[in-house]
């Protein structure tokens, strides 16, 4: 089935007939005419209406632009080197456009880069590829509660009843066994056939699917200068359950693994290498004497272009924003990844928050003993680099390394 009408104008009669053709074909492998994945850019198939609602999100939002393989509309999605870039059957395979066009081509999709899309690849690559490892059975889980709604008929999903329940629990402080008297009564207040958890383990564990584990979340003292984890009171004695110092990490590991996961992503991830103009002239980090020094003093570290360029920033905010009265501040720690594109590496997508150190008082100089955890990542990355890392653009597997600035505001 020719699939190039993907491309075309959205006011062309060539897009109006392969909507249609499409249309046609998801009622035709659906078991729910009502209940059809939504392909547009927004709704990336997590979303499911009647053919009606779907036409005018296609023609309002796009269709997905990764989004070849109509794998959750019934197509059988192929495997094999050459399936990232197949849009249709081998018989009727399009030729290669030439490659001014093609780079033309790759511009514009990396310039207008829609989150359904990419959201779409990664999808894809969790579920077709055949390295089916815990990350990414893990991460299966993690959209299948996404896309599974509260009940049928609800408009709201699985996952976002859970993100809306365990914020409500963060805020005012709720304690799990208060949390799970409060699912109990609000699932019996719903129909029957509800997947709302009975509990707060189980909450918690749809949550864990994204594969965010704690780090030393069970230790009773501190690993390094052995000093209780607890409050302690005039007296000298643990205040069991209340904590001296609290902060959140985020692993970049993991984080990393699933941007390579998406095609998409990781071909933007060597664009430095691949698509900037190279003129003599400062316009990318990539034109500055301190990448070309790593570079040049570790050859093979420059000669990988998916080896990661990081810059940390760290500075502190007052979220709740009452002016001088309230000296409250939090101080997040921002990964940015100078690899991507200049248009996109500063978006919101792609700036990982990794460390969030809550307030009220600044960590000062002590704010090396928060960063820890991090480090060690990345030390890693630096020295050992984390092998076995999976390429979805190039379907092949490297070992994946860093290097990176601290801006610290």
């Amino acid at each position: 089935m020719d699939k190039t009408w993907i491309l075309q104008d959205r006011d062309s009669l060539a897009y109006e007939m392969g909507v249609e053709n499409f249309l046609i074909y998801a009622e035709e492998n659906s078991e729910d005419r009502n209940k059809i994945p939504c392909t547009c850019g927004r709704c990336a198939n997590f979303k499911k209406f009647s053919i009606k609602t779907i036409r005018g999100h296609i023609y309002e939002n796009g269709f997905c632009l990764g989004y070849v393989h109509w794998v959750w509309h019934g197509e059988t999605a192929s495997t094999g080197p050459k399936s990232s870039s197949a849009s249709c059957p081998p018989e009727e395979q399009a030729p290669d456009p030439p490659p001014e066009q093609a780079s033309d081509e790759a511009s514009e999709q990396d310039q207008e880069h829609i989150a359904g899309s990419e959201t779409v690849d990664v999808c894809e690559a969790a579920y077709n590829s055949s390295q089916y490892d815990n990350d990414s059975y893990q991460f299966r889980r993690f959209v299948a509660d996404a896309e599974q709604p509260l009940y049928e008929g609800s408009d709201c999903t699985k996952l976002e009843s859970m993100l809306k329940l365990h914020n409500w629990k963060s805020r005012f402080c709720i304690t799990d066994s208060a949390f799970t008297d409060l699912l109990s009564s609000v699932g019996s207040l719903l129909p029957k056939d509800n997947v709302l958890p009975s509990n707060a383990y189980e909450a918690k564990k749809t949550l864990s699917n994204l594969g965010l584990e704690g780090v030393h979340a069970d230790a009773t003292k501190c690993p390094k200068c052995r000093l209780s984890q607890w409050k302690l009171t005039k007296k000298g004695e643990e205040r069991i359950n209340l904590p001296a110092k609290v902060m959140w990490y985020f692993p970049i590991i993991p984080r990393f693994k699933r941007m390579f996961k998406s095609p998409s992503n990781a071909k933007l991830m060597c664009w430095h290498a691949q698509q900037r103009t190279q003129d003599g002239k400062m316009r990318y980090p990539a034109d500055s004497p301190s990448w070309k020094n790593i570079d040049y003093r570790w050859p093979s570290f420059g000669s990988e272009p998916r080896n990661l360029r990081l810059a940390l920033s760290a500075d502190g905010v007052n979220p709740h924003n009452n002016g001088l009265s309230n000296r409250y501040s939090c101080w997040p720690v921002i990964l940015v990844t100078y690899n991507l594109p200049p248009w996109l590496c500063m978006k919101r997508k792609f700036m990982m928050l990794s460390i969030l150190v809550p307030g009220p008082h600044e960590p000062g100089n002590n704010i090396d003993i928060y960063l820890q955890p991090m480090s060690d990542d990345l030390k890693k990355f630096w020295k050992e680099g984390e092998p076995n890392m999976y390429d979805a653009y190039n379907k092949s597997f490297f070992t994946l390394k860093s290097s990176f600035n601290v801006d610290d505001k």
